[in-house]
């Protein structure tokens, strides 16, 4: 497995081809990422003034991302499911405005985590108990919801990856909860990233968390099911239409989440529902709520064992730019949460397995991971931490010193990004393990181990 790349010349890019490597330091070029897929003419021109030769994951590309979305996901099994057989490119719609680096990180992830753990647990509450209660007759409490949405909010402004690793995990909480939560995430993250300001981040991410409050009036086995007929696709649909009604009840809902909630299903070429919004008809916080929930229903979907990996989810959204979502908001969407977000599972060059356990944000390719797996797929006795864009710099250094030659360099990469199940690997007790260690980073690892079977069980079988 790996990487399956090939060197090319820059004249013989193609937009939707995907560049995993350039024949100089990407620190010496404008590119954002370290690894991205070709969106615009303007990039190939750029490569071209910079560079003589690419190298292209062919696995990835090239032309628009080879990914069948027939394959992957029913068409009629979620409310962000693709009407495929519209193919409506649109791009008359007006630019975003972007404003990178509006929000620097001032916390720790170790200092973060402890806040936001608790305050994971109150937004799943919170949110439960909004939906436990629609149709009781009692009046809603929305108040909690609305703290704990901003709360969330000030976390992730604070440090990205608390929440991050929180809602990346697979939590045994009812579906509906922990989508809307994850959800709420993902957009946080996403308006962070282009510069939202702190009161519209507010409304997406309370938007986001009650986006699915109408599916509370539709049975379950509805909900469920996986291949609908066309008359229960229309009935499901309606659970949009059904969570307007009862936020517009609410004094103290403001229009504006609403507009999330009722946008949300909403297509840039107007095959969404419930009203067939085109174009820029769709808000922009509409436009990354159907964004996010595309997103976390492929990574995550409903009613199966098994996740896709990131890159899937993103080589789905790349492929539907310009017919289901607006082409640059893709692209910042991915440059957002980077193509390994934490939680992730990935392989290394050398063979081993990892977790990606923190972002590096100048340096997407380059996270800090937790190698877990040897080479032929045994439990490493203990884990090794590495910080990917540090090693490399360390060893930049030595080379540029003269101290080791380039033959010497032994250069860790992640090769691909793995599906979740494809060992036997509890990330719950993976993230908690890093998480320790973050809030405790003089503590050994053996003590972390000491009264904890299944923490010990992971590496080498050690009680």
């Amino acid at each position: 497995m790996g990487i399956k790349q090939i060197k090319i010349d820059v004249n013989e890019l193609t937009l939707g081809m995907f560049v995993s490597g350039l024949d100089r330091p990407w620190t010496q070029t404008p590119f954002p990422l370290q690894g991205f897929y070709i969106n615009t003419l303007e990039e190939i021109q750029l490569l071209k003034v910079h560079c003589n030769h690419a190298f292209i994951d062919i696995a990835k590309g090239p032309g628009p991302v080879k990914t069948n979305l027939r394959t992957l996901s029913n068409p009629g099994s979620g409310s962000s499911a693709p009407k495929s057989s519209n193919k409506i490119k649109v791009t008359d719609v007006a630019p975003i405005k972007v404003q990178h680096n509006q929000y620097p990180v001032v916390e720790s992830l170790g200092r973060e985590i402890v806040r936001a753990r608790e305050l994971h647990q109150q937004v799943y509450a919170a949110i439960g108990e909004v939906m436990r209660q629609v149709g009781s007759g009692n009046e809603l409490p929305i108040q909690e919801t609305k703290r704990t949405a901003s709360a969330m909010v000030d976390s992730v402004l604070r440090s990205p990856d608390a929440f991050t690793w929180l809602s990346r995990v697979k939590e045994k909480d009812e579906y509906t909860y922990s989508h809307a939560v994850r959800c709420a995430v993902w957009g946080i993250l996403f308006g962070r990233h282009i510069g939202l300001p702190k009161v519209d981040l507010d409304v997406l991410a309370l938007g986001l968390l009650l986006k699915d409050l109408g599916k509370t009036r539709l049975p379950l086995e509805l909900l469920e099911k996986q291949n609908r007929s066309a008359a229960e696709q229309a009935a499901y649909e309606k659970f949009v239409d059904f969570g307007v009604e009862i936020l517009r009840e609410l004094p103290d809902i403001k229009p504006r989440v609403t507009s999330v909630v009722k946008t949300h299903c909403e297509r840039l070429n107007g095959t969404g529902f419930p009203e067939q919004l085109r174009g820029d008809k769709i808000p922009l916080l509409g436009k990354i709520a159907g964004i996010v929930t595309f997103y976390d229903e492929t990574t995550t979907p409903r009613g199966e064992n098994r996740t896709y990996s990131p890159s899937k989810a993103v080589g789905r959204l790349y492929e539907v730019r310009d017919e289901l979502f607006q082409s640059d908001l893709v692209v910042e969407f991915i440059r957002a949460i980077g193509l390994y977000p934490t939680g992730t599972l990935v392989e290394l060059n050398t063979g081993e397995v990892a977790v990606v356990v923190e972002q590096n944000f100048e340096r997407r390719l380059k996270p800090k991971i937790m190698v877990v797996l040897d080479t032929l797929k045994k439990p490493l006795s203990e884990p090794v931490f590495i910080d990917l864009a540090l090693d490399e710099k360390n060893k930049q250094a030595k080379l540029d010193a003269g101290k080791i030659t380039p033959a010497e360099v032994e250069r860790i990469e992640i090769a691909q990004d793995l599906d979740p199940s494809s060992y036997d690997l509890d990330i719950n007790l993976i993230r908690d393990i890093y998480l320790r260690r973050q809030s405790s980073p003089n503590k050994g690892f053996l003590s972390f181990l000491k009264g904890n079977r299944a923490l010990a069980g992971i590496f080498g079988g050690r009680d």
